[in-house]
């Protein structure tokens, strides 16, 4: 993995991303500093669940950042997210310990 350096900001610092997957669609927000994520299920089963975690981080490739956080109910998240072709994987581990694989587009949204 490729080393950050200190006061390095992530290409997704300070911007929005809607993530889509199969029966599952998400809102992303990070922090202008990128150490924190405000997530939103739009729809699919877990539609309605929201919050803020702090999120680490680390770029993998040219606009590919592997993404992590842990969520308040103990769900955990992992995201390899590919800005530059607007692809994401996404590895959930919900609360009740349900373990979901995903994968589709990564969309940039407007500026809130």
């Amino acid at each position: 993995m490729e080393k950050q350096s200190p006061g390095t900001k992530p290409v997704f610092a300070g911007r929005s991303f809607r993530v889509d997957y199969e029966g599952l669609s998400a809102h992303n927000r990070y922090s202008e500093d990128g150490e924190t994520i405000r997530y939103e299920i739009v729809s699919g089963p877990y539609a309605g669940a929201s919050g803020e975690a702090r999120c680490q981080w680390r770029q993998v490739g040219d606009g590919v950042y592997a993404i992590s956080w842990q969520e308040a109910d103990g769900a955990t998240v992992v995201h390899l997210d590919d800005f530059a072709q607007g692809r994401s994987l996404a590895y959930f581990t919900a609360a009740d310990m349900s373990f979901h694989r995903m994968q589709g587009p990564l969309t940039a949204l407007a500026a809130d």
